[in-house]
């Protein structure tokens, strides 16, 4: 499947249930990043708008670069009277952005399906000198006995987590992708949901068996059965670490 369309049959789930990303990230954006009230952003692999609506307050303009149609038309629908946004159906590799126009480029869990060498060299055509990117990710933990059910549950019935989870990306892969020195971040994240939530949240994973299929029916049964095990007054906490590799890609 081209990867580009993967969320299409998942864009209102993706809207719902989505984690967003926490205040203190997006400080740190701004005062390690220099992201501030007159900066250019270029939000690349936008999807339906999570982090493009958080940047958008703290900035000039966000640049919402999404190839999705649906995702596209979702976020815009989601954001319409935000007025600093500007939508593009442009990839990764081909933003349709001005050269040389852009102080900062944020990516949110999409970078691991680009062409890394050819994203890398878009960088470099939109960036300012000194500008820098932002690679972003909300990584599920396994630190609780729900989640850790959870995360065996997709293994077990999803037939291409492993191939297209963004954990697959190693050390090697960064270094390659920025020049000299970039740095990790973590900050906490987190969603709470009822039942409703927990099977919304796993539907809007691309990676989530398919609606009728038993592998659908045997994930679903194991989330009600663990939930029901594990929840409190209700509820079952989704917890994530945010992290946030950044440096820049100077040729």
């Amino acid at each position: 499947m081209d990867s580009t369309q993967r969320f299409s049959t998942r864009v209102e789930a993706y809207v719902k249930y989505r984690p967003g990303y926490p205040a203190a990230m997006l400080d740190f954006l701004a005062r390690e990043l220099a992201m501030g009230p007159e900066s250019q952003v270029a939000d690349i692999g936008a999807g339906t708008g999570i982090l493009t609506a958080l940047l958008a307050p703290r900035v000039a303009r966000v640049w919402a670069v999404e190839p999705n149609d649906d995702m596209r038309a979702a976020a815009k629908r989601l954001l319409a009277q935000v007025g600093n946004i500007g939508w593009l159906h442009g990839s990764a590799e081909a933003t349709g952005l001005p050269t040389g126009a852009m102080d900062l480029v944020t990516v949110a869990q999409a970078f691991h399906w680009f062409d890394r060498a050819a994203f890398r060299q878009e960088c470099q055509r939109l960036l300012k000198p000194g500008g820098q990117v932002a690679l972003i990710w909300n990584d599920r933990l396994t630190n609780t006995p729900f989640l850790k059910a959870y995360e065996e549950g997709l293994h077990a019935y999803s037939g291409d987590y492993e191939e297209v989870n963004h954990r697959n990306l190693g050390e090697a892969d960064f270094r390659a992708f920025f020049t000299g020195e970039y740095r990790l971040d973590r900050f906490e994240n987190s969603q709470l949901f009822d039942l409703d939530g927990v099977l919304g949240r796993l539907n809007s994973s691309s990676y989530a068996p398919v609606a009728g299929t038993p592998a659908h029916d045997q994930m679903t049964a194991l989330v009600r059965r663990e939930f029901a095990r594990h929840a409190v007054d209700g509820k079952i906490a989704f917890n994530y670490c945010t992290l946030v590799y950044s440096g820049r890609v100077s040729a």
